[in-house]
């Protein structure tokens, strides 16, 4: 019903708008055809239908049917619908006839009703198999029928270009229209640049509604208790979000950075976006509880928070921290749940912006142990919020790898050799496995403090085989390979790695987007933080570096809104993928890709 309502909206416009009878339809749309447009009732006459010269029967099954008055009726279109139709009505000694030229067009359709002022987006995607080359080209339907192009990647700081490409060269091309006006109403059509339509929006724009204030009327009450501290059954729920939220993260990150080094710290990301969920109410709350994929109204997220921060404190430290205007009143209730759950007492923000840049980055360099030293290059004057979370990971490998230094040739996925830094050791105990489920080579080396360093070993080379074991990597299909690997006896294997050093900062603001936290940047309700009037998101960062020693694994992260010889080998001189996940709390801690040591 959705398709032939969107047809009679595109025929009433066309029609409206000239004579002409050359129509664009969509497939699997309901098109009626009528013999004449100023006669809809032939009693009398003698009506005859070809589609590109054959006679259609008024008996004829299928997609083709003529109907009582004339009309011809398709249904549903395909692609062999596309051609011309042409109508011989005769009556009383006279013909008329009329002619169609019929464009199947193969895009998927879409109708968005949106207010003035309002934030519209539109959606285009390529195949999910190909390989993004190129942004998608974006054009609006003038009034005579022509399209002309539209500017999705102005680079200008400004508010001037309200229309915005959101992933620039990810398979997701859409566009964000803001601050929407009555003329922006029409057709859009997405196209790749070779011409293959993608999608076909028809946007309607309506008046606004009187504006109603804002308020946090109803709003302002302290997040909710956790009933049951007690329970395992928290803790639990828990894990299964951290273990889903990572892999979907992984997912958006690898679709927008295919081929380089990757590195995040899910935990770190999580734990920022559960602090802010603190201070959400109403549709912020929904959208953080969705993003990080913890049920709703799960009261005890906070507290479980709390208790997984003190179960990892022996090998990882975890801090969060809040800086804020000085002229914001901070709910009480916030700022004494920020202290008791995340050990976060709101700091106010100084009077310059070198001020609060080099103490946010004195901060993130003290939790992180000087690994990392500087996240901001700046802080803005207007800045009102300031959410931070940093972890700082250090493990010793359970069994040493040989000191002796050794190099060793790494290939690269163009198939490039690169001579780097190796960890060897020729009779390595660990378990090894082929994950067929991931189509991967797998080992464990187990860690202090109760953690473990999973390498993910493709096939090949190849692109394509990293990307099939990425594609794979499901939350689910990641703990029935650590399940596996449990039951799965050490043996002395021979091992090779290479020494890597990643510092990885990946775009945050793409990944809140793509986490369904687009309201952040727009009509963030925080009323549970902030109560006097409503915040928006300017902007969130997140970095991570790994380094793997002989002695062991170091790794870190900040978010503001890282192997055929005599015995079995394990020889990770090729792209791979890590993850760093701790036995002890069953989380992952962090997630990343080597492509380039």
């Amino acid at each position: 019903m959705k398709l032939q309502a969107i047809l009679c909206v595109f025929l009433q416009l066309f029609f409206e708008l000239s004579s002409c009878t050359h129509l664009r339809v969509l497939q699997g749309s309901t098109l009626e055809l009528p013999c004449l447009l100023f006669q809809t009732d032939f009693t009398d006459a003698d009506i005859t239908w070809t589609f590109n010269g054959r006679n259609i029967s008024a008996e004829s099954t299928g997609s083709l049917r003529v109907k009582k008055g004339g009309y011809l009726s398709i249904s549903p279109v395909t692609a062999a619908n596309d051609g011309e139709y042409l109508c011989l009505a005769k009556e009383n000694n006279v013909e008329t006839t009329s002619t169609y030229k019929v464009s199947v067009e193969a895009s998927i359709a879409y109708t968005i009703k949106g207010t003035e002022g309002s934030t519209v987006h539109l959606p285009c995607h390529f195949p999910p198999s190909s390989q993004v080359m190129a942004n998608a080209v974006w054009f609006k339907e003038t009034e005579a029928g022509t399209k002309t192009s539209l500017n999705t990647e102005d680079d200008s700081t400004d508010d001037s270009n309200r229309l915005k490409l959101l992933y620039p060269l990810d398979h997701v091309q859409t566009v964000v229209i803001r601050d929407t006006v009555m003329e922006d109403a029409g057709i859009y059509h997405c196209e790749s640049t070779e011409g293959k339509k993608l999608s076909t929006i028809y946007i309607i724009v309506e008046a606004a509604p009187t504006s109603v204030p804002s308020t946090c009327e109803g709003f302002t009450t302290a997040w909710e208790p956790c009933q049951d501290e007690n329970s395992h059954t928290g803790g639990s729920v828990l894990q299964e979000s951290m273990a889903e939220f990572s892999m979907k993260l992984y997912s958006f990150l690898r679709e927008s950075y295919p081929s380089g080094n990757l590195l995040i710290s899910p935990l770190s990301i999580s734990g920022m976006l559960s602090h802010l969920l603190l201070g959400a109410r109403d549709h912020t709350r929904k959208a953080i509880e969705r993003a990080v994929c913890v049920p709703h109204n799960f009261h005890c997220v906070h507290f479980q928070m709390k208790k997984l921060r003190e179960k990892l404190a022996s090998s990882l430290q975890m801090a969060s921290q809040i800086y804020y205007n000085p002229q914001m009143n901070l709910s009480e209730s916030f700022t004494n749940q920020s202290i008791r759950f995340y050990e976060a007492e709101p700091t106010r923000l100084l009077e310059t912006s070198e001020e609060n840049t080099g103490m946010v980055n004195s901060w993130v360099s003290h939790k992180t142990k000087n690994k990392i030293t500087q996240l901001v290059d700046s802080i803005p004057p207007s800045t009102q919020l300031i959410l931070l979370n940093a972890v700082a990971f250090s493990g010793q490998w359970k069994i040493k790898f040989d000191v002796k230094p050794r190099k060793g040739l790494f290939t690269k996925l163009n198939g490039d050799l690169v001579k780097v830094p190796l960890l060897y050791h020729q009779r390595y105990t660990a378990p090894m496995i082929y994950a067929v489920e991931l189509k991967a080579q797998v080992a464990r080396f187990a860690l202090s403090g109760d953690s473990s360093l999973y390498i993910l070993l493709p096939r090949s080379n190849k692109v394509t085989d990293l990307q099939q074991v990425e594609e794979k990597m499901t939350d689910t299909a990641v703990h029935r390979m650590i399940e596996q690997m449990k039951t799965t006896p050490p043996e002395n294997i021979e091992v090779s790695l290479p020494q890597i050093n990643l510092d990885v900062q990946p775009d945050m603001n793409m990944l809140i987007r793509k986490l369904g936290l687009s309201s952040l940047f727009e009509d963030a309700n925080l009323c549970g933080l902030f109560s006097e009037r409503k915040l928006a998101l300017d902007g969130a960062r997140h970095r991570a570096f790994l380094k793997l020693t002989e002695e062991g694994v170091e790794a870190g992260a900040v978010s503001t809104v890282i192997f055929s010889r005599s015995y079995p080998s394990f020889l990770a001189m090729r792209p791979f993928i890590m993850l760093l996940w701790s036995d002890q709390a069953n989380v992952p801690l962090f997630i990343g890709r080597v492509t380039d040591p």
